[in-house]
């Protein structure tokens, strides 16, 4: 058994900007699933949002995020992000070396995006994730002596005192020891999740192969509440080719300039909205999957070849360069591109501070739901949230005390043995992904959602019956926890029979007034369990 006083699952910008700032007053073990580098802040191309320019200003931020949120953004939140974000950014640029792109007279550079009405997205070029990581981990690598890391360490569930006869505190994590197959127990005084992502619950998606939901899964199998899990959102833009794994195009290229194309050259992004190409995303999504639908087409076209070539070169080295390496010039040839599954607007329902509704387990950066993105995220806003509630979060962790119980169990497997038909974890994997994408996707209907709960109920009994029967693999918790995550948007989008932001039902197309609230779920007040 090891015992810290915070434990971090996941090491991305809020895991470690929560890491950091924590060891100024506790020992904190980072555990992550994979290499620490290996996670969604890594991806992020586009930026940071914060009101810099002289210009701009944090209420100008604020309505921006309220509208493109859709009525569902909590105002407190959006105002204490917008407020507190560019000091977080300047402390990135100046305190931690992170080389955002400036002018020639030094100051930050502002990028503008979809949704946005003014320039306000810091960057590093189109790699300003990768830029950030590669900062904090060179930080935390110098704050050994109070950081530990724990690389190939993926969390299985969470430790609570409920489970020794005590009221419902996490104290801590079982992990597997992805390379030993060993599981290790960690108690600590408080559990942070900031796990990222789950797009991988999807088909087609941007994110990298470790966004799996698990953060959510852990929490929602412990009693914490979880909210708007049916708020996907969709990157209008991610590379068509067969040879591209999940590559974004960043959004950043239209915020330039860039025009969405049919493959007849037609712009069809002004019958849409007035902003034309820098609509919300889920507009954007929206309309490429009509106009894909309509026409026939594989894919649509983001053109970008009306600006100068040495300007594309410069803004946008990483995507220009791997375009390239697939005989894409984007120069002087339109990028053809599709929507994929990119961002969870949704997670663990969290407080001003990141506090979960568990005592003693906090929730930062994509797997929280602090009430910021509403019901579509504005572009840009979610490594300034992962910034800002990491800090947040360590601050308010400090007094936290949760002594764990005397004689915590070890992890017991039981009569479980080796897993001897690989078949069903690849089987139902591709089957979720697969039903979520065509029932669960851009476009939902009512039919397609009952589809998708009578399926979904099926493969998580199969998957109940085969995790307790054989021993644990990394592999077989990915599958547990996606199955439960995509239950939950599912169970999430039939809770809401209206369309807003980017949940869009064709039975129910406008607004309900009665909806504008958060769907809240939690284990016990349903079907999902």
């Amino acid at each position: 058994m090891i015992e810290t006083d915070y434990l971090v699952i996941g090491s991305g910008l809020a895991g470690l900007t929560f890491a950091l700032r924590a060891s100024a007053h506790g020992r904190v073990i980072v555990a992550t699933k994979r290499a620490p580098a290996d996670g969604n802040t890594s991806w992020a191309q586009g930026g940071v949002a914060g009101a810099l320019d002289p210009d701009d200003g944090v209420a100008a931020h604020v309505e921006d995020t309220l509208r493109v949120g859709d009525g569902l953004c909590h105002r407190e939140v959006v105002e204490i992000c917008a407020r507190e974000g560019p000091e977080h950014i300047l402390w990135f640029a100046d305190e931690l070396g992170v080389p955002f792109d400036r002018d020639a007279a030094g100051h930050l550079e502002l990028g503008r995006e979809g949704g946005h009405t003014a320039r306000r997205i810091v960057h590093a070029k189109d790699t300003t994730g990768w830029a950030i990581q590669e900062a904090l981990l060179k930080r935390v690598a110098a704050r050994g002596e109070r950081i530990t890391l724990l690389p190939d360490h993926m969390a299985i569930d969470l430790l609570t005192t409920a489970k020794y006869g005590g009221p419902n505190a996490v104290f801590g994590a079982y992990l597997l020891d992805q390379r030993t197959g060993e599981v290790v127990t960690v108690v600590a005084r408080a559990v942070v999740l900031a796990t990222g992502g789950s797009g991988k619950v999807y088909l087609y998606t941007s994110n990298p192969d470790v966004a799996t939901g698990d953060g959510v899964a852990m929490a929602y199998r412990v009693g914490a509440r979880i909210a708007n899990m049916e708020f996907f959102q969709f990157h209008p833009t991610v590379l068509y080719h067969p040879a591209a794994k999940s590559f974004l195009i960043s959004e950043a290229l239209r915020g330039e300039g860039g025009i969405l194309r049919l493959r007849d050259g037609t712009a069809f992004m002004p019958r849409y909205h007035e902003m034309k190409d820098l609509a919300p995303r889920d507009i954007v999504s929206r309309a490429i999957d009509a106009e894909m639908k309509r026409t026939g087409d594989d894919h649509v076209d983001l053109d970008m070849t009306h600006l100068p070539g040495d300007f594309l070169v410069e803004r946008f080295p990483n995507i220009h360069r791997r375009c390239l390496e697939l005989g894409i010039d984007m120069r002087t040839q339109p990028i053809p591109v599709v929507p994929a599954a990119h961002y969870s607007c949704g997670g663990v329902a969290v407080d001003e501070r990141g506090r979960s509704t568990v005592k003693n387990l906090y929730a930062i950066g994509e797997v929280s739901m602090t009430g910021l993105h509403g019901a579509c995220r504005l572009a840009s806003n979610s490594l300034l949230e992962a910034m800002v509630f990491g800090a947040r979060a360590a601050d308010d962790v400090r007094d936290v005390q949760n002594p764990h119980p005397a004689g915590v169990a070890p992890w017991y497997a039981g009569e479980a043995g080796s897993p001897d038909d690989a078949v069903v974890v690849s089987h139902n994997w591709d089957e979720i992904r697969r039903l979520m994408w065509n029932y669960v996707g851009i476009v939902r209907t009512d039919r397609r959602l009952e589809r998708a709960a009578r399926r979904i109920e099926l493969i998580r009994s199969e998957i109940r019956d085969y995790y307790w029967n054989v021993t644990i693999t990394g592999d077989l918790v990915e599958l547990r926890n996606i199955a439960l995550v995509a239950d939950l948007i599912i169970e999430s989008a039939r809770r809401r029979p209206e369309s807003r932001g980017l949940h869009f039902n064709l039975d129910h197309p406008d607004h309900d007034p009665r909806m504008m609230r958060d769907t809240l779920v939690t284990r016990g007040d349903g079907p999902v369990v």
